[in-house]
């Protein structure tokens, strides 16, 4: 068996689930739990700032930060 999701227009919801369970197609909601573990696997894939990138944004915060305007 193999798992596909899919993603289907509110419209056109039922009329789609009628014929997937017509062919056999077993169709199960997300459940909160996994609701939850998908959310968690998208967290721990979440990138973090290297010791080098906030060095580089540290520097140019202290370059910013020593920009004197002007006169006129």
């Amino acid at each position: 068996m193999e798992r596909l999701i899919i993603d289907v227009p509110d419209k056109k919801s039922a009329l789609v689930k009628q014929i997937l369970e017509e062919l056999g197609v077993t169709i199960q909601k997300k459940t909160p739990e996994s609701i939850v573990s998908d959310y968690q696997q998208k967290l721990a894939q979440v990138s973090v700032w290297s010791d080098e990138g906030i060095q580089a944004i540290e520097d140019a915060k202290k370059a910013f930060n020593s920009l004197k305007p002007a006169e006129w």
